[in-house]
């Protein structure tokens, strides 16, 4: 991304601001859409294979996401730092904050193997079916050994938008989408000769995606030669505590906030579980469209992260509040589309996760179209979360939102979701207005702080 100057952006439109913006925004979009359907892949294909194991691997998933954010906050502080550095002309201080969160994510990854490993009866004390747990420590067994590369490809990813080559980045996670569905094919229904694996078919495809996808990330970082002149694995053995300590402070938060969010979903998997099985397996479906949806305001967020870096690096207040309110109307934008094609659509969109041919999948289409209208209600709070914490990020402010996200989810909507379901006896449908209320007091607590904040002039 070339270093702003004060004479070319000090008076940039709004419109100029929204195509600035787009550019950077629309790969990250389609690169995070690409990074989402690698799941979404597992899901179909787990429907199509059966009630039960899709249960455990949504189960198996949501437990790998909650471990794999709170690392990938490393990853995401990685980005407005080189953004910022990268402004200013720091070029020495990009390697160095990239480097260490390398560092970091390989070392956290490393620690938090043995969770994976003893899954089962840590999801076993949560009181999940044992048919259910049992399949799901064994996909988690697999899928654990992919943390390290899966941490190292978002700190790359981040490298890469930050310095502007955010198409490399889409097109790496687009071949791997391709690679993972042709993987999960053979190795979950036992197709081409391959052995029938289920459910462990299906953590294997993902593991062998995600090292092929370091690796093409490395290579592409490494041999660029618009990118050799940052070294950025010169000497990668050697440490640089100073940066070190700065990605550390930036990301654990960001990461703590992410398992803030991320927890409270999970959170309502696990109360779902004692729903019942059916209705697990329909609150992974709708979750997946709804974080489809959610994807294409991460990329945008992650546009305005990187732009209001790189304004803040240049002390252009001006710039900086129109990119930040050209980036919130484009997310509002794109959460009124997906309210219409929730409410138009939500037989068509959890049929694509069922085979129809089997007896279970009446009951998981019925809720799941419930819960894909409650899904809709949130849209827009959702939007303005993620949105405020990518502008926020751009002020390297994280340990406020942090505190705002875990009030949010865990003082309101955990609570509220558990009150509604249960003590008042709204079952699902309860849960997921408990989400909602979460998302809204999140959106608006986190939105209200950005402008509060952000500088003026």
């Amino acid at each position: 991304m070339p270093r702003h100057t004060g004479a070319m952006t000090r008076n940039l439109t709004y419109s100029a601001h929204a195509r600035a913006t787009l550019v950077l925004g629309l790969p990250l979009i389609g690169s995070h859409l690409a990074q989402m359907a690698l799941h979404v892949v597992d899901t179909v294909m787990m429907g199509w294979y059966g009630m039960v194991p899709l249960a455990a691997v949504v189960l198996g998933s949501a437990s790998f996401f909650i471990v794999w954010v709170l690392g990938a906050g490393f990853s995401k502080a990685v980005m407005p730092m080189v953004a910022g550095a990268l402004a200013r002309g720091d070029e020495t201080q990009v390697r160095r904050d990239t480097r260490m969160g390398l560092w970091l994510s390989i070392l956290y990854g490393l620690a938090v193997y043995p969770l994976f490993w003893w899954s089962g009866p840590i999801l076993d004390a949560l009181g999940q079916r044992p048919e259910v747990v049992e399949i799901a420590e064994g996909f988690l067994r697999i899928a654990g050994l992919g943390m390290v590369p899966a941490l190292c490809v978002a700190v790359l990813q981040s490298y890469l938008a930050a310095l502007g080559r955010t198409q490399a980045v889409m097109w790496v996670t687009l071949a791997a989408v391709g690679l993972n569905a042709a993987l999960a094919w053979a190795l979950i229904f036992g197709n081409w000769g391959a052995p029938e694996l289920g459910a462990r078919g299906a953590a294997l495809a993902s593991l062998t995606v995600q090292v092929a996808s370091l690796l093409a990330l490395w290579a592409y970082a490494a041999w660029l030669p618009a990118l050799r002149r940052f070294h950025l694995f010169q000497r990668f053995w050697r440490p640089d505590w100073a940066a070190f300590g700065q990605v550390q402070r930036l990301g654990w938060p960001i990461g703590l906030t992410s398992v803030a969010e991320g927890g409270l979903f999970h959170a309502s998997a696990l109360m779902m579980g004692w729903v019942g099985t059916a209705e697990l397996a329909a609150h992974g479906i709708a979750l997946e469209a709804a974080a489809l949806a959610f994807m294409l305001h991460v990329g945008l967020s992650s546009a305005a992260t990187i732009r209001v870096a790189s304004f803040l690096g240049t002390g252009e207040v001006r710039a900086l509040r129109r990119a930040a309110a050209v980036s919130v109307v484009l997310s509002v934008a794109v959460a009124v589309v997906v309210i219409g094609l929730f409410l138009s659509w939500p037989e068509f969109i959890i049929g694509l996760f069922l085979d129809e041919t089997k007896p279970e999948s009446g009951a998981i289409l019925a809720f799941g179209v419930t819960l894909l209208a409650l899904a809709a209600l949130f849209q827009l709070a959702d939007a303005m979360q993620v949105m405020a914490l990518g502008l926020l990020r751009g002020l390297q402010d994280t340990k406020v939102p942090m505190a705002l996200a875990a009030v949010s989810y865990w003082m309101i909507g955990v609570p509220a979701s558990y009150v509604l379901a249960f003590p008042l006896g709204h079952g699902g449908v309860g849960l997921w207005l408990g989400l909602v209320i979460g998302l809204i007091a999140a959106g608006a607590s986190l939105m209200l702080r950005f402008w509060a904040l952000a500088p003026k002039g």
